[in-house]
């Protein structure tokens, strides 16, 4: 299991809490999304062998947010 933070901006509200906690929860391998909006972090832990961090990055990006 891997845990990343990643740096996600544009999120503004709670539908963007919940946008990404689901569109990424969703992802195989995906144990648990973490995001704190004052902050603009996303905490994603995984498995390794199911989904690669750079799926994850895109997923975010892919849902409308930028990652930095």
């Amino acid at each position: 299991m891997k845990t990343i933070e990643l740096q996600v901006t544009g999120m503004s509200c709670g539908h963007c809490v919940s946008s990404i906690e689901n569109g990424v929860g969703s992802k195989e391998g995906v144990d648990s999304v973490n995001v704190d909006l004052e902050k603009g972090l996303v905490t994603i832990s995984f498995d390794t062998s199911q989904v690669q961090e750079a799926d994850l990055k895109d997923t975010v990006e892919d849902l409308g947010y930028d990652v930095a």
